[in-house]
């Protein structure tokens, strides 16, 4: 099997009507086929709404500056599906990911084959990523959850190093709850008994929730809900400098390459993940941790793709991700113009997002991601018509792109957000 025809297959699994039934009996089914690659490694088990793939981008550099050989399984990806599985920062070949689709096939049309419920694709992509760690021996595997946590296709782990668990907001609600209670609940459920778990500051409804989970499986609880004091030093597009101060460590000077408000309480929550690994004896110093942080970059967040205009492309798309994005809006470009280029899937919350983020642009350009939960260009339009903005709309994102371009001032800034299907689109384009 080669490179395509690896694609060619893995599409033709995302067209199967996908069961929607929750729980592990299918990945666990397909693992133990293929000899349970996951009991094989180490692993760091992320979980949240907001911040998970940033937190893991820190988390990678830090441990490769730390001597690890270190694994990330993340999703989505933007253009390429070899996004997926990373070691040390580097994506999997195209060979290596046809001969790991290739692999996974034989099992997976086994378990059809034999009347097991069909794996889901998330479920199959995330086999590749246990068995290829596995193949490549690798320290310490970062496994970020795909959607929610207990009922997660990564949930397989038994005993990881580490469940940390980032900013919880309202999102997948058909999937995860109507209440953020409930939500809180399906996240902390990477947790496992007598596991240390960081914690990223929430909501009182949020913490208490975690908290209780916490006790009843006497799991150890890092959280900066209290006693958390930061000082920003310098704050512009190119880095942030901060310092910070908590019951578990300080730092005089934190130097942070990812850009937005939001990112330095991302950063903080990795640097009491940090804290955690030390204390159950990873050798992680404070040299290792500050050159991983500066050096990390994690594409469609927050991420300046040219000037003269400034073309920010932001991966927020759900309502907490559109909140925190304004504030940074607010922050960096107070007194320019701002085009918006916005797509949403029809799941989301998309009135709210559109609530927030409308006030403090001038134009609008309208589009569809490229997925079949895209919410139609013309419902997207009549919810913005009260805004009295100027709008523009184009179905097909690359157009659209470039006619937001075209109307925006060199001086001035095009802010392109809502849907990671979206972001990855443009991506593509700079290609």
């Amino acid at each position: 099997m080669n490179y395509q025809q690896a694609l060619a297959y893995i599409n033709q699994i995302s067209s199967f009507r996908s069961t929607t039934t929750l729980g592990l009996s299918r990945i666990q089914q397909l693992l133990k086929k293929m000899g349970n690659p996951q009991k094989q490694l180490k692993c760091i088990h992320i979980a949240g709404t907001n911040g998970k793939g940033s937190a893991c981008a820190m988390l990678q550099n830090i441990l490769t500056q730390s001597g690890y050989k270190t694994a990330l399984y993340t999703s989505p990806h933007l253009i390429k599906y070899n996004e997926r599985y990373q070691i040390d920062g580097i994506c999997i070949s195209d060979e290596k990911f046809a001969q790991e689709v290739d692999f996974v096939k034989k099992y997976y049309t086994q378990m059809i084959d034999e009347g097991f419920e069909t794996p889901t694709l998330f479920e199959f992509l995330t086999a590749i990523c246990f068995h290829y760690f596995a193949q490549q021996s690798v320290d310490i595997v970062l496994l970020e959850t795909g959607l929610g946590g207990l009922s997660d296709a990564t949930n397989v782990i038994e005993k990881p190093l580490l469940c940390l668990i980032m900013s919880i907001g309202m999102d997948h609600m058909e999937f995860l709850g109507d209440t953020i209670e409930k939500i809180a609940e399906e996240k902390a459920g990477i947790i496992k008994q007598n596991c240390a778990v960081a914690l990223y500051p929430q909501k009182n409804l949020v913490y208490n929730k975690i908290a209780d989970i916490c006790k009843q499986k006497q799991s150890p609880l890092y959280d900066l809900q209290h006693n958390v004091k930061t000082k920003i030093l310098l704050q512009n597009l190119e880095k942030t400098i901060f310092s910070v101060s908590t019951k578990y460590f300080h730092y005089d000077m934190v130097n942070l390459s990812l850009l937005g408000d939001y990112q330095i309480q991302n950063c903080i929550t990795v640097l009491i993940a940090c804290h955690v690994l030390k204390q159950y004896g990873l050798h992680i110093t404070k040299q290792s941790i500050l050159s991983g942080i500066e050096k990390t970059n994690w594409p469609g967040r927050m991420e300046v793709i040219q000037h003269n205009p400034i073309v920010i492309l932001d991966g927020a798309h759900n309502i907490d991700g559109i909140i925190m994005l304004s504030r940074s809006i607010k922050k960096y470009f107070k007194h320019k113009k701002i085009t918006l280029l916005i797509g949403v899937l029809r799941d989301k919350e998309y009135q709210k997002m559109i609530d927030n983020i409308l006030p403090m642009v001038d134009t609008v350009i309208l589009t569809e991601p490229m997925s079949n939960r895209k919410l139609n260009i013309e419902k997207l339009e009549k919810i913005t018509l009260c805004f009295h903005k100027k709008v523009l709309k184009n179905v097909h994102i690359k157009e659209a792109y470039q006619t937001a371009l075209s109307v925006t001032a060199k001086k001035d800034v095009l802010l392109c957000c809502g849907s990671l299907y979206m972001i990855g689109e443009i991506k593509a384009t700079q290609i």
